[in-house]
């Protein structure tokens, strides 16, 4: 029934071990109980003339579980394929076609892809696709005005760019090896689970959204895995057992829980309008997917920044920064980010209001994915954060203030680069720093010098405990922390009499406003930095 989920076994290119295949799985079966069906992706056959298969093509063995497997992947397999419709081609086992949907009696919908991607040229050969094909299959589920996804996309091929935001696949290059249609397809059906082959290695990449945050209503995961082949000497993966409801007779609430360890889309880029975009085939490289929301009372499209020179190529995607030990709350991802507070969104970063700020425009410059410090980054990263600062100084500037920047690497779990400013008419950029200066000399804190133009990466080492000032001329102070360190101390200083002249404002907790009227404050700040928004840059 429909209520009862469907339990699936998927299994790599089996290369004609059937013998070790069906073994594997009556075990298995033997162990947890019976499978409704058997999904094979990879190479089914060895060679077109295999005397194993013979046996069950002429009655002599039946397959112990109903099979559907993946068509051709070369040309002297294709004729193991008579019908490219699909057809049975021996007793439990069925061959799906080239391109199609299957919805299981319990409602679980099926969606696949044979072959491999074509290198160009008419007629496609049998044992590939074709643009045609993807755009056919394409077309079959997104006419469906509640199109939601696919519960399964079955594919050989790998989709490129896969790992982009994920954990790495090891040895496996996808921009060498993957296909761009495959990617194109995965980012339109929006699979739950895509399973695929070919590489003869075991992949599960982290769960990634189908949805753009705080742009999109959350939507369910998708999960890619990856099988070795049957029976491999590394004793690799192969076969991937599984219970999966369908996603037709799951509750709303339950279908788009997020997972901690979710990821960014590795298919989709920056596009027009609210929502982006999947990559056009053949796949390019293309720079990481922008962020973007619109809070305001009437609606726009989120304009690309430009990303350099013409003929310059876009920037690689980095490669996923490391999770945090635990809920973090300046993930981006995290559920326990307030999100409420957050006033800019970029491509690697974003920018939101301190809780508790020293002033109403007190701000963070945040990674969205976990990094514990400005040491951390990735160059990309940090040339973000460059931008978001500048724009920042030029916000402030035209606002009559100051631009004061700093950061406590010390008993913090993720990155927040404070930005305070002052009023031009409190006190020059030297009494700013004199005041951190003389502070610090009183608490017996050695507070350095560095040259301006000298990144954090040439001072320290990353995992090194430091507290770091960074002033409106590019002036720059340093603190390397030995042992314990006031953690109010960037706050007490700008708060003192010498500069903004609030000292009981030194703690954060203590300024505490409710949601409502940190929502109100976020709303002012984010129409009155429009116009400095790299979010909103041509």
């Amino acid at each position: 029934t429909t209520q009862t989920p469907a339990r699936a076994n998927d299994d790599n290119s089996n290369e004609g071990r059937l013998g070790s295949l069906y073994s594997r799985v009556q075990a298995a079966q033997s162990k947890s109980g019976s499978f409704d069906l058997l999904l094979c992706v990879g190479n089914f056959f060895g060679s077109a003339h295999d005397p194993e298969w013979e046996a069950y093509q002429t009655g002599a063995k039946k397959a112990p579980i109903q099979t559907y497997v993946l068509g051709a992947n070369n040309s002297e397999t294709a004729q193991c394929f008579p019908d490219a419709s699909g057809c049975e081609l021996a007793e439990n086992i069925t061959y799906l076609g080239r391109k199609g949907v299957f919805s299981g009696a319990s409602g679980l919908q099926i969606a696949y892809l044979s072959g491999t991607e074509s290198t160009g040229g008419e007629p496609t050969p049998a044992h590939c696709f074709s643009t045609k094909d993807v755009t056919d299959l394409k077309t079959s589920l997104l006419s469906a005005s509640k199109f939601k996804g696919v519960d399964i996309l079955l594919t050989s091929s790998w989709p490129k760019g896969v790992e982009i935001f994920g954990n790495s696949p090891g040895d496996i290059d996808t921009k060498k090896c993957g296909s761009g249609l495959v990617s194109l397809l995965a980012a339109s059906l929006k699979p739950r689970y895509h399973f695929a082959a070919l590489q003869k290695v075991y992949y599960e990449r982290l769960p990634y959204r189908n949805h753009t945050v705080l742009q999109e209503a959350a939507q369910h995961v998708s999960r890619f895995i990856a099988l070795a082949g049957v029976g491999n000497s590394d004793k690799r993966k192969y076969l991937y057992a599984f219970s999966i409801l369908p996603m037709s007779s799951m509750e709303p609430a339950e279908l788009v829980k997020q997972p901690q360890d979710v990821t960014e889309n590795p298919y989709r880029r920056p596009g027009g309008g609210k929502s982006c975009q999947p990559f056009s085939s053949p796949l390019q490289e293309e720079p990481a997917p922008q962020f973007f929301f619109d809070l305001s009372s009437k609606p726009k499209g989120r304009k690309r920044r430009s990303e350099g020179g013409e003929g310059q190529q876009p920037k690689r995607a980095p490669s996923k920064p490391p999770l945090p030990t635990a809920a973090c709350w300046f993930c981006l991802a995290s559920p326990e980010v307030e999100k409420h507070l957050v006033v800019s969104i970029g491509t690697h970063c974003y920018l939101a209001l301190a809780k508790g700020g020293l002033t109403p425009d007190h701000v963070l410059i945040l990674p969205i994915g976990h990094c514990q410090s400005m040491v951390d980054l990735a160059s990309e990263v940090v040339e973000e954060v460059e931008q978001y600062k500048s724009a920042l100084k030029r916000f402030f500037g035209a606002r009559g203030k100051r631009f004061v920047a700093f950061e406590r690497n010390y008993r913090s779990q993720h990155l927040q680069l404070q930005v305070v400013p002052v009023p031009l008419n409190c006190c020059t950029t030297e009494d700013i720093k004199e005041a951190f200066i003389v502070q610090a000399e009183e608490q017996r804190i050695e507070l350095l010098e560095i040259p301006e133009h000298s990144a954090l990466k040439q001072i320290v080492q990353p995992g090194t405990p430091y507290f770091y000032v960074e002033l409106d001329n590019g002036e720059k102070l340093f603190h390397r922390i030995r042992k314990s360190f006031p953690l109010q101390f960037g706050r007490e200083v700008l708060a003192s009499e010498a500069i903004l002249a609030m000292p009981g404002r030194a703690d954060w907790r203590s300024c505490q406003a409710g949601q409502e009227e940190e929502a109100t404050a976020a709303q002012d700040f984010r129409q009155a930095f429009e116009p400095f928004d790299l979010a909103q840059e041509d």
